[in-house]
Formats: structure tokens, sequence, C-alpha cells
């Protein structure tokens, strides 16, 4: 019998290569190409089992109408907490295929733990366990409250064995902790491969779509916080949620980078507490509860999280630099876009910046990524600068060009009205804004140097 020849796989972008190299030609990635045999085509009964019922390959396909295709399968089920729903846009979906990442200890098995026991469901629920014992299990299970009948738990790894145990109780929502950790006994590379990672995705949307199961897989995430294992297992699950936050911190952020059936880049917040997660309905009210009085260099902008406005503080702290390079440090914003608001308000404001230490914080753990915050950020760093605070009832929004010019925002009323519920009574925007049946009084400017002027001799 010849001897299997073996490829080379990249375990970033799963780039396949005949030999060994240092640096992956797909990916740039250094040291990530492990060896792999090759799995055969897969027999008919093979592909039987792991193609979903309906996309089977025993008959052609046939293409219906829209009209005559029945929606009502794709009925919301509720998950008992509605800042979960909200970030999946509503509720499960039977047959939903969900990836839910995190960084190690961050709460993702809390979370599902919490999921199963309070989603509206007539029968039992499995949680598939490939690195925990049940002893540590049903100790988080009490914990939690969610020590039900209908909770079943299985600890394995084994997919063949994962399926015998899901056809013999049939489940009605199946979570998977985690992937990296369950393999299948036909390919010979190791767990967490991408070869075994592919396949557990492949299979695990067989039994989600066939038979119509919502199943959440659980993943670990990489250095740079992004899904460990091949990009194409995001493009074959229907929805990709990150759970975010500082372990040190009591806010948890579920962010959802990708939905098929809702809207992306929605947000849930949760607050970590000795009996589980539990949800801040109220995300501006949560992040500027310990806002300082007359503190120089705090500023509020508000920022649209999916289809909600959220007020954020954002704190700027400006001091000479005892090196001589002076140091840019930021947290919840994006550095280039820092840097470059640094720049604009050196070239157009004066501003003698680079002898000094520029460090900007994001209060709560959130990150801006959008650029409304913009004037709200130069402002922060224009009141540390002359060690003056802003005004408390005032919210600044607008996006600051290179000229120094400001430019009208997206959404401007929902974000003024969360504002006005807040207790904000003036807001600095671009001229040129307009809103309507929103309480709140608008501070027009063109330029930032008008915004700046605005503030100093007419707000305070």
């Amino acid at each position: 019998m010849a001897k299997r020849k073996s490829i080379y796989v990249c375990q970033e972008c799963g780039h396949h290569s005949p030999q060994w190299l240092g640096k992956c030609p797909g990916c740039g990635a250094w040291d990530s190409l492990v060896e792999e045999v090759p799995v055969a085509a897969p027999t008919k009964n093979q592909a039987a089992r792991l193609t979903p019922p309906g996309l089977g390959t025993d008959r052609a396909p046939q293409a219906e109408p829209l009209s005559a295709i029945d929606s009502s399968q794709l009925a919301r089920i509720g998950t008992g907490s509605q800042e979960l729903d909200r970030v999946l846009g509503g509720g499960l979906v039977p047959g939903a295929l969900i990836l839910l990442a995190g960084d190690p200890g961050i709460g993702k098995s809390t979370l599902t733990m919490q999921l199963m026991a309070g989603v509206h469901l007539d029968g039992p629920v499995l949680y598939i366990s490939g690195e925990e014992s049940r002893g540590q299990i049903k100790s988080r299970a009490n914990r939690l409250g969610a020590d039900g009948d209908k909770i079943y738990l299985l600890t394995a790894n084994q997919m063949d064995l994962i399926e015998d145990y899901i056809d013999r109780i049939q489940p009605k929502l199946i979570v998977l902790d985690s992937v990296q950790t369950v393999y299948d006994p036909e390919l010979t590379s190791a767990l967490g491969t991408v070869s075994q990672l592919r396949q557990v995705a492949t299979r695990s949307m067989g039994w989600a779509k066939g038979r119509g199961i919502p199943t959440v897989l659980i993943g670990h995430v990489t250095k740079d916080g992004s899904v460990a294992g091949p990009r194409v297992m995001e493009h074959m699950v229907d929805a990709v949620l990150y759970f975010e936050g500082d372990r040190h911190s009591q806010y948890r952020i579920l962010r959802a980078f990708k939905n098929r059936f809702g809207a992306s880049h929605e947000i849930g917040l949760f607050d970590m507490t000795r009996a589980g997660l539990a949800e801040v309905p109220n995300p501006s009210a949560a992040f500027l509860a310990e806002r300082p009085k007359n503190a120089a260099g705090s500023a509020v902008t508000a920022t649209m999280e999916g289809n909600r406005p959220i007020l954020l503080e954002v704190q700027a702290l400006v001091a000479s630099t005892v090196f001589g390079y002076p140091q840019r440090k930021t947290t919840g914003v994006d550095n280039a876009r820092a840097l470059m608001l640094m720049a604009v308000l050196e070239k157009r404001l004066g501003l003698a910046l680079s002898k000094e230490d520029v460090y900007l914080n994001v209060v709560g753990g959130l990150r801006i990524g959008e650029p409304a915050a913009d004037l709200g950020i130069a402002l922060a760093i224009v009141s540390a600068f002359d060690n003056r605070p802003l005004p408390e009832d005032v919210l600044f929004l607008a996006e600051v060009g290179l000229t120094g010019e400001l430019r009208r925002v997206s959404q401007l009323s929902r974000r003024l009205q969360e504002a006005a519920q807040m207790g904000f009574r003036r807001a600095v925007v671009a001229a040129g804004s307009r809103v309507d049946d929103v309480d709140i009084e608008l501070i027009s400017c063109n330029k930032l140097s008008q915004a700046v002027e605005k503030v100093w001799g007419v707000l305070i």
C-alpha cells in the first residue's frame, strides 16, 4: 500500500503547500503551517450524512418561486434575555448555526448556560463539553440557577458519539463548547487544525440545517482577537458573535459581526455578577454613571451601535513628555484616527502637542469605530491641554476633516433623543444639521476653531 503524501496547511488562512515554509504565502503568517494528511473524497454515504436534508446529493435541486416558500419556519425563539435577543435580531431561528467567540474567562460558558436555562423551548436542550468535567459544569449551573431537568450534559469530543447522542434525545437546542476540542475520527489531523475545524463545522451544519436545531459553537480567539481557525468557518455559520470586555471590569459586551437573520454590529451589554450575567438595558446611563464633575479632559459624544444610540465619555490626558519622543496611547479609540485629530489640532488651532504625551480612553470598555465622535475626542484633548473643564450638559457630535471643517453625522435625531433623555440640553454639531421633535439646543459650527471659541466664550 502506497504511503499517503502529507501536505502543509496554514492554521490562519487554510493555504496548502506541498512542503513546509516558515512564512505562509497566503496570509504572511510566520510558523503557521502544520503537516496534515489529505482526506480522500467522501463516499456517497458519507456525503449524505454530512449534507443537510433538502440540500442532498441524491437528486437535482428544484427551483421554485419565492411566493411558494413557507417562511413560517423562521419564527423567532425567545432566549429569555432581551439583550441577547437584540443582538440575534429578535431571538434564535430554527436551524441557525451561531459562532460565539471571546477571550478565555470572559464568560462565554456562563452566557450559554443562562441561554439554555431561559430559552423558550418545549423539549430538552443539550450542552456538549469537550474541555470541562461534569463537576465543573454542574457547579456553574448551580451558581447560575440553571439546574433544571431540561438541560442535558454530554462530555465528549468525538463527532460520531455526539451525533449518536443527538439522535437519541432529539434536543431542541445544542451548545458545543468548544469547537476546537471536538474532532472527526475519520481525519488523521490533530484537534484544532484547519481540517478538523472545517469538518466539525460542516457536520454541525448538517444537524442544524437538516433537523432545524439551533446550534451555538463556542470558539477560541487568537492573540489579535479574531476567531481561531480558518476564515471559511465564519462563512459557514449564520451569525458570528464576539463576547468582549476586560476580565477585571464588570461590563461585558456581546457584539454581532455577522448575522444573516438581523442587523450586524448590534451590541448587548451585560454586568458580570456573582450570580451570572445581568442585563444592562440602558448602556448610556451605565457608562455615564461615574462621570466626574468639573473635570478637565472629559467630553461626551454619541455613537451608533447597530440601531442603538449610546452616549460615551471620552477622557483625555495631556502631560509634558520626559522622553525625546511624545507618547500617544489610546484605549477604545482608533489610534490612526486619534493621531490625525492631534495633527489637525496642532496645525489648525496651534496647539503645541509635539512635546506633550497624549492619552485617550473611552470609559466603559466600548470601542468607538465611527467618525461622529471626532469632535468629542478633539474637544477632550483641548480641555485637557488648557486644563479647563467642558460644560457637563453639552454633547459633541461632528466629524472633523483635515482642513478643520466639521461635517454632519448620520442618524442625528436618534442620537440627540438619547442625549435629551439623559439630561443633556445642548449639542455642538456641524452647520446645516437639522432635527425635529428633539428638546435640545443645537449650536452649529462650520469649523473646529469656531466650536472651540463657542465652547469657551458662550457655553461656559
